[in-house]
């Protein structure tokens, strides 16, 4: 994945996510990813979805993986260490731990912050990062690649996030319109691609694929179709599916 493509991709995920969060600027957070993940090229990032480092911590019930890292205890001084790493399955659902990640109480100045260097230099002071030139890093990451815009503008969907290839190969039957209170195959295909695209119900969740349309499915559709610039109806039918399945 080339930069502006990586960039795009964060980004989308991030605009989609913060609002949900009280989080108002994205550039630093997109940033971080940057930096945290190498362009996505580390192994953390690429293999397990981690972009942020984010460590397992007590609290964690999902899956972790053992990895060696560096922390900087004291200025100028890299102390070599191992640590368990949260482990995500897709780039939505990195991005969506950043923010569960930022719940915990010694985060809450970030909430409503509008100026990315302020946003930095908070969570540094938190205890997110370490390294004694964390604030400078991001900030010349938001500077060197116009990261500001994406405070400001609204990214569309990344290319390659609708409806992976293994969606389109999965099934074998005519996808039906689906209404609310449908149920059956064509529900549960569409929950999928939903689910993939990194869209949450009402209940602020990854839609769960049960085939059976109810308020939280359709609430998730109604968001893609929107973010997709389609009638928002609630309604997948043939425009719906086009984009979907990304045929």
């Amino acid at each position: 994945m080339d930069k502006q493509k990586f960039i795009d991709s964060i980004a989308y995920y991030v605009q989609m996510y913060a609002p949900k969060y009280d989080i108002k600027v994205h550039s630093p957070i997109i940033a971080q990813a940057i930096l945290e993940s190498g362009w996505g090229d580390s192994k953390l990032a690429s293999v397990y979805h981690n972009y942020f480092g984010l460590t397992c911590g007590t609290g964690w019930t999902g899956k972790s993986v053992n990895m060696a890292t560096w922390e900087e205890y004291t200025p100028g001084v890299k102390t070599n260490i191992t640590q368990n790493f949260r482990v995500y399955d897709s780039m939505a659902e990195g991005v969506k731990g950043y923010f569960e990640f930022i719940q915990y109480p010694r985060y809450k100045n970030l909430k409503g912050v509008t100026d990315p260097r302020a946003y930095v230099e908070r969570i540094k002071a938190d205890g997110y990062a370490t390294a004694s030139n964390y604030v400078s890093a991001v900030m010349n990451i938001v500077i060197g690649y116009n990261l500001e815009q994406y405070d400001r503008k609204t990214v569309q969907a990344p290319s390659e996030a609708p409806a992976p290839a293994i969606e389109r190969a999965s099934y074998s039957f005519t996808v039906q319109e689906v209404r609310k209170g449908d149920s059956g195959k064509s529900v549960a295909l569409m929950q999928k691609c939903l689910r993939g695209l990194g869209y949450n119900g009402k209940d602020g969740r990854l839609v769960t694929v049960d085939a059976s349309a109810g308020a939280n499915t359709i609430f998730a559709l109604k968001e893609f179709q929107r973010r997709a610039g389609i009638t928002v109806d609630g309604i997948c039918a043939e425009k719906s599916w086009k984009i979907l399945l990304d045929v």
